[in-house]
């Protein structure tokens, strides 16, 4: 991502934001609520177009090819898009029907991808009928389900309890260790590790852009982050 700049009407989003994430790296977007996180988002999945700026996902332009770009990302948004009254391979098979996956060895990919989670054993389950911590992976089975390269996860553990919240948050990073590129949008500092790639922003721009613990410094990562945006941690 280069140079981007987002408007909504005379109110700056944001301002000349770029940055490179590398496969094998969960990096984390960390800002206060009103950062410019969902705009980012919003525009990396094209829900949103930026007049002025460069987005590629694993080497494809999103402006001059949407399609391959999107093919290859991975998407968990903040707000849940399931459907409550179908069952989790339901729910699966629906996605994998509108991103026009082979139908042969759909059903081995789903239990495949649904054993990683540990949630094979609620596959014929009704969405409803699960916690909240297991509806989210449920979310990241299907984020996941038509192997991307790029995984992009909007504030996923909001509402979440602590232990939920811990499981996911591990098991993310342990897709960025096997390869993935991870993009983890987030507000709680207590989610990032020394180690992850750290990106800052606040007020629609970059404030830091590099390697947690180098960061942070001599500081707990809630108190940098506090002194540097006034947000919570």
């Amino acid at each position: 991502m280069a140079g981007l700049h987002f408007d909504y009407g005379s109110k700056q989003a944001l301002r000349d934001v770029s940055f490179d994430i590398q496969s094998g790296t969960f990096c984390a977007l960390l800002g206060p609520n009103g950062a410019g996180k969902s705009t980012l988002v919003s525009l990396l999945t094209r829900l949103l177009v930026a007049p002025t700026g460069k987005i590629s996902v694993a080497g494809h332009d999103l402006r001059h090819t949407p399609r391959a770009a999107l093919g290859e990302l991975g998407v968990v948004f903040q707000q849940p898009t399931l459907d409550l009254s179908l069952t989790v391979r339901q729910n699966l098979s629906y996605f994998a029907a509108l991103h026009g996956m082979d139908r042969a060895g759909l059903p081995k990919r789903i239990d495949a991808t649904l054993d990683r989670l540990g949630m094979v054993e609620r596959a014929d389950e009704k969405v409803r009928a699960l916690n909240g911590g297991h509806r989210r992976r449920m979310e990241l089975a299907r984020s996941l389900l038509h192997e991307p390269k790029v995984l992009l996860l909007d504030e996923p553990t909001v509402g979440l309890d602590a232990a939920a919240r811990s499981a996911i948050t591990a098991h993310v990073h342990e897709l960025a260790a096997d390869g993935l590129c991870v993009l983890w949008a987030t507000h709680l500092t207590d989610e990032v590790r020394d180690t992850d790639h750290l990106l800052v922003l606040d007020q629609g721009q970059i404030l830091a852009d590099g390697q947690t613990g180098d960061i942070r410094g001599d500081q707990p990562l809630s108190d940098w982050f506090l002194s540097q945006t006034g947000g919570p941690a």
